[in-house]
């Protein structure tokens, strides 16, 4: 994947994964699963621009 896609994604996914953390409801099993996706999306985006870092 080219530089600029790449880091407009992890862009999306750090935005997307922070805002499903915030929204996630308090207690119950679905808030759980919410804020788990949340930290997984960011954890991904992080890796992108991580490696977007690597490549230039």
């Amino acid at each position: 994947m080219h530089r600029k896609p790449r880091r407009i994604l992890a862009g999306i996914f750090v935005i997307l994964g922070g805002l499903l953390m915030w929204l996630a409801p308090d207690v119950s099993y679905v808030g759980i699963a919410i804020l788990v996706l949340g930290v997984v999306i960011e954890v991904v985006g992080i890796y992108l621009e991580h490696k977007d870092s690597d490549d230039s």
